[in-house]
């Protein structure tokens, strides 16, 4: 199925512009201005913002966590999301009684981004 996402205000990492998105099955195919093209359906954006990608604003990767951490560390974290069309994270930052929210931002900025490499047992 194809999508054509017209007349948006399109919003990227680098711009803000009126624009068009054309999605193809589950990816998008092309951001452009006037894009014009025979669709399976059209979506008239016009006043609306269309971000191309998703933003996860809580994620919880490689989180210590009683004891142990979250299942999915930063390399297969975002590898997750984003086949999933998610573009863009905000981890969760830990912040411990009586130290202030910069402080634990500042600690998640820092903490180091990858686990050792895993060992698989064979038989």
């Amino acid at each position: 199925m194809s999508l054509l996402i017209k007349n948006g205000t399109v919003v990227t990492a680098v711009d803000q512009y009126v624009g068009d998105v054309l999605i193809e099955g589950e990816r998008i195919a092309a951001i452009g201005s006037s894009l014009s093209m025979p669709v399976d359906r059209t979506i008239d954006a016009s006043g609306k913002l269309v971000l191309p990608g998703g933003i996860d604003v809580h994620t919880h990767l490689d989180m210590p966590f009683g004891g142990t951490t979250s299942a999915d560390d930063f390399e297969s974290g975002t590898i997750a999301a984003a086949f999933g069309g998610t573009t863009s994270i905000v981890d969760f930052a830990i912040q411990y009684k009586g130290q202030t929210l910069h402080h634990a931002w500042r600690r998640g900025c820092t903490r180091p981004r990858a686990r050792p490499p895993s060992t698989t047992a064979s038989t």
